[in-house]
């Protein structure tokens, strides 16, 4: 009956240890674990503030560009306007030259 006892006492003391072992090893395991998911969530939050930063750049980018074509289309305006006028001023020689051609076929005729 001793002996039974102390069998058993022995296999309960092996089960002991090997839950402690068990127990030691899911610690670790759950220590692990956390430190993964701390990683993982400041790992989001740098992501999560790069895309707010990208989206920040891509606007100011934006804006950039819109003032730069704004200025663009105001300084094409004033060149188209110059270049009419120029026209304008060329289509007027162009029809004074005209009339001097017929002023001296009229004097030369005349003369």
């Amino acid at each position: 009956m001793v002996q039974h006892v102390e069998q058993n006492l022995q296999l309960m003391t092996k089960r002991a240890v090997k839950a402690e072992n068990s127990a030691t090893k899911l610690k670790q395991e759950n220590a692990l674990l956390q430190v993964q998911l701390k990683n993982c969530k400041m790992e989001n939050e740098a992501l999560r503030l790069g895309q707010s930063a990208s989206l920040a750049a891509v606007k100011q980018n934006a804006d950039v560009a819109l003032q730069n074509l704004l200025t663009v289309i105001t300084k094409s305006r004033s060149s188209i306007k110059q270049l009419v006028s120029g026209a304008e001023s060329l289509q007027l020689v162009a029809d004074l030259l005209k009339s001097i051609d017929r002023i001296s076929e009229t004097s030369e005729d005349g003369q």
